[in-house]
């Protein structure tokens, strides 16, 4: 056997596998005995068919699963000797056909194309920069919440006759065609001046307004237009009024106070604004911490210029899974995948390079969290605690162990994380809420 690997880049590369008779025909000389023992052909007692007869029945068939067997060995163990670390898997180079003739040839060869890299090389020291977000929670969204609490857990009523702020029940149809659709208009989400129109009316009367009169962002969010139905919008429309809802804000009171935060957590009006900032805060801490990560993988990455082979990753991609995704899903999706592919091997490097790793117990706790965030507001307290390890056992043996190997990933970035905060410079900022939306959107 003799196995050559031809570099044709920086991460991509060929591998070619050369058999002859000596390398596979003991082993398939071996299987036609044993199958001999076996087989049950017509004409003869079981295990007495003549070893030519099955040879010349099977023969073939037994060579090319031996030299299947003999390539994937051969391929894994060289491939384990290399001191590049392989992406994806080794994608065989087909042939016609014809190319292979499995009665009379005697010697084959084979060919694999590789993608790989070479090594991580990523120095962590005070050199590196990156930023620790903080955001801000102040006194603009803490009343803004309180006041969409009021709305949320207030009375409905339904009026004869409209005001500002009222949702408007009807049918919106367009003047020229045949769109028609019935929906809860809320009149806070339009502007002032198409809003007065819904204004001092009742039930059955008809407003009629032209598509220039509603933004884009408008029939979205507050007509609650598809993509498909906004190319409808055009021209005059006319609205129906069908019903009237209104809501009579919450009074800030002991009752009020129960029904957001428990029975007694808090008995004021000072008392329930400083938990609403608190527990807005506590919401925004989790989130400054994931944008702080993400925006620090991408510094690692940016600082680590690891060189993907692309064309390959994408041919990879394809193949493996073919008939599930397009050349176009690939090229779409790519960007994303080498993004958390190039994460990966770094995390991975930092973590071999420093002895970080992941434990059971630190699964197990992370699982805990998880399920305690996703039952925050069930109520149950106590009874989750009490059937937590049911709760941790049923889901990380769910998806055949995948989640198990899922949540230990996640426990080993967040272990590398937290390391290469404390060996690069790390400056805090403090942000608003409306400054973290923006960056959100870059």
């Amino acid at each position: 056997m003799e196995i050559t690997l031809d570099k044709h880049s920086a991460n991509q590369a060929s591998i070619k596998i050369t058999l002859n008779e000596a390398d596979y025909q003991p082993k398939v000389d071996a299987k036609l005995k044993d199958y001999t023992k076996k087989a049950s052909i017509r004409g003869f007692r079981p295990g007495k068919a003549p070893i030519s007869m099955v040879k010349n029945m099977y023969g073939v068939s037994l060579m090319v699963d031996e030299i299947n067997n003999i390539l994937g060995e051969s391929l894994n163990n060289y491939l384990k000797e290399q001191s590049f670390r392989i992406l994806g898997e080794p994608l065989p180079v087909e042939k016609a056909d014809d190319s292979i003739d499995w009665k009379t040839q005697k010697e084959f060869e084979f060919e694999y194309k590789i993608g790989f890299v070479e090594g991580v090389n990523l120095s962590l020291d005070k050199k590196t920069k990156a930023t620790k977000f903080e955001i801000k929670v102040d006194d603009k969204l803490v009343n803004e919440t309180i006041d969409n609490l009021k709305s949320q857990y207030g009375e409905s009523t339904n009026p004869e006759t409209s005001e500002a702020g009222d949702s408007i029940y009807g049918d919106l149809k367009s003047v020229e065609g045949d769109f028609t659709k019935s929906l809860s208009l809320p009149t806070s989400k339009i502007s002032k001046k198409l809003a007065g129109k819904f204004i001092g009316i009742g039930k059955d009367a008809e407003v009629s307004f032209d598509a220039k009169e509603v933004k884009k962002d408008e029939w979205t969010e507050a007509f609650g237009l598809t993509e498909e139905e906004l190319e409808q919008a055009k021209g005059g429309f006319t609205f129906t009024i069908k019903n009237i809802n209104r809501t009579q804000t919450a009074e800030l009171n002991q009752e009020f106070f129960d029904k957001i935060f428990g029975p007694d957590q808090v008995k004021s009006e000072e008392e329930f604004t400083t938990k609403v900032k608190e527990t807005l805060q506590g919401s925004y801490d989790k989130e400054s911490k994931v944008f702080t990560e993400e925006e620090l993988k991408k510094v690692l990455v940016e600082k680590a210029k690891i060189e993907l082979p692309d064309a390959f990753l994408k041919e990879w991609l394809l193949k493996a899974n073919e008939g599930k995704i397009t050349e176009a899903d690939v090229e779409k999706e790519y960007p994303i995948y080498a993004q958390q592919l190039t994460w990966s091997l770094i995390s991975n490097q930092i973590a071999k390079d420093n002895g970080i790793q992941a434990e059971h117990e630190d699964v197990i706790e992370k699982t805990k969290e998880m399920i305690r965030e996703q039952f925050a507001s069930s109520g149950l307290g106590s009874q989750l605690e009490a059937s937590m390890d049911m709760f941790v056992d049923n889901y990380l043996k769910g998806n055949e162990g995948q989640n198990y190997m899922n949540m230990l990933t996640s426990v080993q970035n967040d272990k590398v994380l937290a390391f290469v905060q404390e060996q690069i410079d790390m400056k805090e900022k403090s942000i608003s809420i409306d400054e973290f939306k923006e960056l959100l959107e870059k």
